[in-house]
């Protein structure tokens, strides 16, 4: 099993920027992309980014390219995501999740994903 730790979520004002953690613990062994999800109030759980574990490949939804980046520690179990240039329209619930997968894949539809944090709320104001 691994546990899966968000953090860094919050309130911020529209052009503002927040930085997401999740800490991986437990069964880290092994080969796992991770992925950033969101949801919104109303709407389905969507796919935001997702880094392979060799860092290598990278995805991004089309709406927060350029704006968001995302990144990991493999020595701190630890992927980030930072987010710049936030709309109002980012407001959601923020999810890692993890997929044991080998190192040079990712994947967008979340039902490849095996482990899920609790989520934490990012904000932003207009």
């Amino acid at each position: 099993q691994v546990q899966l730790v968000e953090s860094g979520g919050g309130l911020v004002q529209a052009g503002g920027s927040l930085r997401l953690s999740c800490v991986a613990s437990g069964r880290t062994s092994g080969s796992y992309a991770m992925g950033w999800f969101r949801q919104a109030p109303g709407k389905e759980r969507e796919f935001v980014a997702a880094i392979s574990w060799s860092g290598t490949i990278i995805d991004y939804t089309s709406v927060v390219k350029g704006r968001f980046t995302i990144s990991r520690d493999n020595a701190k179990n630890t992927v980030y995501l930072q987010m710049n240039s936030l709309k109002p329209e980012d407001t959601a619930v923020y999810y890692c999740a993890a997929r044991y997968v080998g190192s040079y894949r990712t994947g967008r539809a979340s039902s490849l994903y095996d482990y899920w944090g609790q989520g934490t709320q990012v904000t932003v104001s207009s």
